[in-house]
C-alpha cells in the first residue's frame, strides 16, 4: 500500500530532478547564451515557483512535526497542519502565474537595469537646490507626508540622513504607521535621484511591531545582497502604459507599476487632482500577492496623494497633511 510519506517522497525527487535541469544549464545563463538566457524571466519565475513549493512543505512537516507533541488535541493540529498545506500551495500556483502575466508585459530579456541603463545618479543634498526634484516624489529634507485610512495614520518623511548602497548614495525616507496612536510599523526606505530625475528604490529595513514589541521584518532588502536589484519607485517624464519593476528581491519584494493616465482626476482630503494639474495614476501591486492591486495618484509638486483598493474602492489612504520641518 503507498504510504503519504512515500507519495511527498516521489513529489520531491520529481522537483529536485526538474531543478537540477536548470542548474545543468547555468554556464550558458552566465555567458548569456542558450535558451534560458533567451527566457530570463520566465526561467525566473519558474525557479521562484520551485522555491515556494519547498518552502510549503517545508512549513507542513515541521508543522506536523509539532502536533505529534500536542497533547491536547493532537487530531485537530493534524487536520489544521493539512488545510494550511494546501492553501499555501495554491498560493505558489497563483504566483507562478501572475509573474508570468508580468513577464508578458515587461518581456524576457534578464533583469540588471544599473549596469544596463548605467544611470548616473545625483547628489541628495542638491536635490532641491541646484537639482529639480522628481515632482511626483521631490526627495527634499524635512518634507512630510500625513496619510490616513482602515484606522492608520501614515507619516512618510524625507530624512537628512543617507546610505550608501552599491556606491550610489541614497536618502532615507522614514514610513511610520500607526494605530490607536501605537507604531505598528516602522520603515526605513533607501532612494536615489539620477540625472534625468527618475527615483530609483534600492531597498528598504521594515519592521513590524505588535504591542510595542518587534515581531517582523518581513519584506526587508537591500540591493546588491542575495540577488536584490534596485527598481523605480517613480519616472521623471512617465508616459501611458509604462510598466517597470520597483524593487527586485525574489520571493521577498517583487512591486511593480504602470502608469494608466497623466490627466488623472481625484480627490483627497489635502489636495485635488484636475485635468490640469497632470496628475499621474498607475496601478501597482506584486506577484507575491497576486490578487491585492491599488490604484495611487500622484500630484506634480506634492507627490503621492491617494491610494484606492483595486479591488475595493471604498478602502482609501488619503493624504491629510504636507509640510516641511527644519532640521537643525
Amino acid at each position: 500500500m503507498v504510504q503519504e510519506k512515500d507519495i511527498v517522497r516521489l513529489g520531491l525527487t520529481i522537483i529536485m530532478f526538474i531543478a537540477l535541469l536548470g542548474l545543468v544549464s547555468t554556464p550558458a545563463l552566465a555567458k548569456g547564451k542558450g535558451r534560458h538566457a533567451q527566457r530570463a524571466c520566465s526561467q525566473t519565475a519558474s525557479s521562484a515557483y520551485l522555491a515556494c513549493q519547498y518552502e510549503v512543505k517545508d512549513d507542513y512537516w515541521i508543522a506536523k512535526g509539532n502536533c505529534y507533541n500536542d497533547t491536547e488535541d493532537q487530531a485537530e493540529c493534524f487536520a489544521e497542519a493539512k488545510d494550511e498545506y494546501k492553501e499555501t500551495k495554491g498560493e505558489c500556483g497563483d504566483q507562478l502565474e501572475a509573474r508570468k502575466d508580468l513577464c508578458e508585459e515587461l518581456g524576457e530579456d534578464p533583469y540588471d537595469p544599473i549596469n544596463e541603463l548605467k544611470p548616473e545618479f545625483v547628489d541628495p543634498a542638491d536635490i532641491g537646490g541646484t537639482v529639480d526634484p522628481n515632482p511626483y516624489f521631490p526627495l527634499v529634507p524635512g518634507y512630510r507626508w500625513v496619510y490616513t485610512g482602515g484606522g492608520e495614520t501614515i507619516t512618510v518623511m524625507v530624512t537628512n540622513e543617507t546610505k550608501e548602497i552599491l556606491g550610489v548614495t541614497c536618502r532615507v525616507v522614514t514610513d511610520v504607521v500607526e494605530e490607536d496612536g501605537e507604531v505598528t510599523e516602522d520603515t526605513k526606505d533607501w532612494y536615489a535621484q539620477d540625472l534625468e530625475g527618475n527615483v530609483w528604490y534600492f531597498g528598504e529595513i521594515s519592521q513590524e511591531f505588535v504591542d510595542g514589541e518587534l515581531v517582523s521584518i518581513d519584506g526587508s532588502w537591500t540591493a546588491g545582497e542575495e540577488g536584490a536589484k534596485p527598481g523605480y519607485l517613480v519616472k521623471r517624464f512617465p508616459e501611458v502604459d509604462d510598466i517597470y519593476r520597483q524593487e527586485f528581491a525574489l520571493g521577498d519584494a517583487e512591486d511593480w507599476a504602470k502608469v494608466l493616465s497623466l490627466d488623472a482626476e481625484e480627490s483627497a482630503d489635502y489636495t485635488t487632482c484636475k485635468k490640469e494639474d497632470e496628475c499621474m495614476q498607475t496601478v501597482e501591486g506584486t506577484p507575491i500577492e497576486p490578487d491585492v492591486s491599488e490604484y495611487k495618484f500622484y500630484k506634480p509638486g506634492v507627490g503621492l496623494i491617494l491610494e484606492v483598493n483595486a479591488e475595493d474602492p471604498s478602502e482609501r489612504v488619503e493624504l491629510v497633511d504636507f509640510y516641511t520641518i527644519i532640521f537643525p
